[in-house]
């Protein structure tokens, strides 16, 4: 039987597997997969909610690679988006190389912290969501909706762990820095 960490870490996997796909998508079906990546990063998104609380219920402690490297999952998944968006045609080639190039010369100088990580991630995103919203309206009101939701079932984690965590480490790394 299944622990919850092995159900999280499950979870966590399908969700880095999808990476590819999105990537995949752009390249073979290009802006006719929009509604498919739209679901997928629903999909993706409810994992990412999930697999945190599922470990943590966890009775038997697991200690896993795959649960270690969640952050570099979600930047997985982040950069197969902007794959798909590139291969799409949403996002210019020199925008994106120049995006990369960014981030990757900051996690070499700085290191793979969890704040900049979800900084990494939320451009890529919002491009996504904005793409959605324009060409998509009805999928882009679910992700909005949905986005609302998660932030009010998270409410008191949000505003008192996830907002001053990310604000100390976003800190923490640009002391590093300099």
């Amino acid at each position: 039987m299944l622990a919850a960490k092995q159900v999280a870490d499950l979870i966590t996997l399908g969700r880095g597997l999808m990476a590819f796909i999105l990537a995949g998508l752009g390249l073979l079906l290009g802006q006719e997969a929009l509604p498919l990546a739209a679901m997928m990063m629903i999909a993706d998104w409810c994992g990412d909610v999930m697999d945190g609380p599922i470990a943590r219920r966890s009775k038997v402690y697991h200690h896993s690679w795959i649960g270690d490297h969640d952050l570099q999952v979600d930047m997985t998944v982040s950069v197969g988006l902007l794959v798909y968006l590139l291969t799409a045609g949403y996002v210019s080639l020199w925008l994106g190389a120049a995006y990369l190039v960014g981030w990757t010369y900051f996690f070499l100088r700085v290191g793979l912290t969890p704040a900049p990580g979800m900084l990494f991630q939320a451009p890529t995103y919002f491009w996504f969501i904005w793409i959605i919203v324009r060409e998509l309206p009805w999928i882009g009101g679910l992700i909005i909706l949905f986005i609302m939701a998660i932030v009010i079932l998270t409410w008191p984690r949000f505003p008192k762990v996830v907002v001053p965590g990310f604000l100390r480490g976003m800190r923490n790394a640009i002391r590093f820095k300099r």
